[in-house]
């Protein structure tokens, strides 16, 4: 954890930041917590900046990020810092995860801007990102609100990113296995990905689930909200998406020419590309394991960040 400003920290009201810097776009995501007497903390978004950086479009295709990127990069975490600064942050924690993994020269851009900026980003593991991103703990309030007997179902969270694939199975209430796997949107659309490499994932993700019984997918990231999104609102169920309606936007998306879906969806120029092929892991990776639907609760790496920093701050463990 990263402080930017300790005054008048209050320890059941404070301010905190995740910078999540990703193959196809980097974020930053602020929010207010406040804590109850009994200990529980509640989240309120202040502040979400989305930025289509593309650092895989180098990355997967050169080895290695452009200057120009870099440069911008720089600029865009030097902006990311003064907003920390207005908004008061506590603390915060700044994540790279697949594009600088896999950069040549990720450790030097790394050095450049924490120069520039005073910002230390970590290049997290791909097993690490799935354990962040499941400390969302998003499974417990699906139990919560499941029907009677089905408290003890598995959950799979899978987060579909532009350079890889996260997913951890969770069984029994425990945490049983977090896998990273490198293939993303911008790997698929750069030509990356070795041929068969999606059928090995799947196999590896169903002997997981194996025996487990029913097992509902829980799905993060900016690509399968806006597939949720996408669905016509009077089929649509709440904070789901049926393998169904998955396959069939699959189906209409994929016929589809980039300007299209640029204007008949009114999608970004970098979601418009990468939102093909996101459909096509996560339909892939439903029907490996079984699954009939899967749960879109809005969440991603930047919130379970900074559900770890709320922990840390409201136990008193400040750096």
């Amino acid at each position: 954890m990263k402080k930017i400003t300790t005054d008048n920290i209050h320890p059941d009201s404070f301010n905190v930041a995740a910078i999540d810097i990703g193959s196809n776009a980097a974020r930053l995501l602020i929010k207010n917590v406040t804590r109850d007497e009994d200990g529980s903390l509640h989240f309120q978004k202040i502040q979400f900046v989305r930025y289509p950086l593309r650092l895989g479009v180098d990355v997967f295709r050169d080895g290695e990020v452009s200057k120009e990127r870099s440069g911008q990069l720089v600029r865009m975490i030097k902006a990311f810092r003064q907003l920390m600064i207005i908004y008061d942050i506590a603390a915060y924690r700044a994540c790279a995860t697949s594009a600088l993994r896999d950069a040549k020269n990720g450790k030097k851009i790394l050095k450049d801007i924490r120069m520039k900026t005073g910002i230390d980003i970590e290049v997290i593991s791909g097993d690490e990102e799935a354990d962040i991103i499941y400390n969302n703990h998003i499974e417990k309030y699906l139990a919560l609100s499941a029907h009677d007997g089905e408290e003890k179902q598995c959950f799979l969270y899978v987060d579909v990113g532009g350079g890889s694939t996260e997913v951890s199975f969770i069984a029994e209430g425990e945490l049983k296995a977090s896998h990273s796997f490198n293939i993303g949107t911008l790997r698929l659309l750069c030509g990356t990905v070795p041929d068969g490499y999606i059928e090995t994932m799947c196999s590896e993700i169903r002997s997981l689930t194996n025996g487990s019984g029913h097992c509902t997918i829980i799905g993060s990231g900016g690509n399968i909200n806006k597939l949720y999104r996408l669905v016509p609102k009077k089929s649509k169920l709440k904070d789901r998406i049926t393998l169904s309606q998955l396959e069939k936007l699959y189906s209409a998306i994929s016929a589809m020419t980039l300007e299209q879906r640029i204007r008949q969806l009114d999608l970004r120029p970098d979601r418009a590309d990468v939102i093909v092929p996101a459909a096509l892991i996560f339909i892939n990776i439903a029907k490996g394991v079984g699954a009939t639907d899967i749960a879109v609760p809005t969440i991603g790496l930047s919130d379970g960040i900074i559900n770890e920093l709320a922990v840390m701050i409201s136990e008193g463990n400040l750096p």
